[in-house]
């Protein structure tokens, strides 16, 4: 172990990363430098720095990625309008790729051996946490103290801190729930959610109302949309992390954004969670709203097809991938003429898609109309179109096959 020297921790100030900061000392007997990343949890991070020194930590990083975070990793994934499983809008997910390569950096910068992390060894986190950081420096040592240590349990971890004094906050009784938040959406995982039966009790929620105390009158917005994203609300220009900010708000006022989900982790186990992801289920449905009349047919339906490929790469890790960026590069192509701007109507959990217009648009009037339309379509060349296209069916019906 003593080639170990330093170790760069992903830290958040918590009682798992602090134990493992006096761990790492204790068993590698190395320096540690931490890494806390505000991409939107809603908490202060600066006090991260207070509890780093008071463990002896030298070289502290605090750093404000909300902007980079919604930019280079939230907005290319919404291009595609992913979703995992059917469902899941990937808000842990997304966030993994950034922390590693953030740690990678500081590693690099600091001359650091090692980067470290306190995901559990039956989490899909430290999949991604690794995954990236191999694929950012493939010789790089990954410590990982969940796999390693025997303090299984926040009662030997709150022991670990009495013998050492590390300075921790102590709560009584049930430990909260697991939760992980950013500016796209927080999770919550354990306790009675732990029983697919059980129903999430209201007053978990931190982000929205529920939709019954949501209010009595619809919220109408507009979103203005610049090759995929959202450059504007209401005509009011905004930075992206801006703009998921807005859109948490009112989303979160109006009762949207609530999910309860079983899943199916990648190491292998099903999971049960409850995710809050307000802004981003705007986003989903006014995203699809500005495509479905941009987006030639055979496009939209290409992207629809590999969707479910892309979310799985991004859920089980592999967004420093080459077939991440190989799909990345196909969406990102798509979205040239993703232009205009969406209304919405936002109403006790709903949100309803009531206009959209683009000067891209290829929603033409006068083909559409029920009206005259002055010889725009030929409805007589549907009759060959039909007959052409239902060829082989009528060869393998004169053929007497079945189906």
């Amino acid at each position: 172990m003593s080639d170990i020297k330093k170790v760069v921790l992903a830290y958040s100030g918590g009682l798992d990363t602090s134990v493992i900061v006096r761990w790492l000392q204790d068993t590698y007997n190395c320096e540690v430098v931490t890494f806390t990343a505000d991409i939107g949890q809603g908490e202060e991070v600066e006090p991260a720095r207070a509890k780093a020194e008071a463990l002896g930590v030298k070289e502290i990083y605090i750093e404000d990625l909300r902007e980079e975070f919604v930019r280079d990793y939230v907005f290319p994934m919404f291009r595609a309008n992913t979703i995992y499983e059917g469902e899941y809008l990937l808000g842990t997910s997304i966030a993994r790729p950034l922390i590693a390569k953030r740690l990678i950096d500081i590693a690099n910068e600091t001359g650091a051996d090692a980067i470290s992390h306190g995901a559990t060894g039956k989490g899909n986190d430290q999949v991604r946490f690794e995954l990236g950081a191999y694929a950012l420096k493939p010789g790089v040592k990954v410590i990982a103290p969940w796999r390693e240590w025997d303090l299984n349990s926040r009662e030997k971890l709150l022991a670990y801190c009495d013998e050492r004094n590390i300075p921790v906050e102590k709560k009584k009784g049930k430990s909260p729930y697991s939760m992980d938040a950013n500016l796209l959406h927080i999770s919550y995982e354990g306790i009675n959610l732990e029983d697919p039966w059980a129903e999430a009790e209201e007053d978990m929620w931190r982000w929205s109302v529920s939709p019954e105390a949501a209010p009595d009158e619809p919220t109408y917005v507009e979103l203005t949309y610049k090759k995929g994203d959202i450059v504007a609300i209401d005509g009011q220009d905004m930075k992206p992390h801006v703009v998921l900010e807005t859109l948490n708000k009112l989303a979160g006022a109006n009762g949207i954004g609530r999910l309860d989900i079983v899943e199916n982790r990648y190491v292998g186990m099903k999971s049960r969670g409850c995710y809050e992801t307000p802004g981003g289920t705007i986003m989903l449905r006014a995203h699809r709203a500005i495509e479905s009349i941009t987006l030639d047919r055979e496009v939209a339906h290409l992207k629809d097809s590999i969707m479910p490929r892309y979310a799985e790469v991004i859920y089980n890790g592999y967004w420093w991938s080459p077939e991440r960026e190989a799909l990345q590069a196909l969406i990102d192509q798509t979205q040239n003429y993703v232009n205009g701007t969406v209304r919405l109507k936002l109403y006790k959990g709903n949100v309803d898609v009531v206009g959209r217009k683009s000067e891209d648009s290829l929603f033409d009037e006068k083909i559409a109309t029920f009206e005259e339309d002055q010889g725009a379509y030929d409805q007589k060349d549907a009759e060959g179109f039909i007959k052409l296209n239902a060829l082989r069916l009528r060869i393998a019906a004169g053929k007497g096959r079945k189906l």
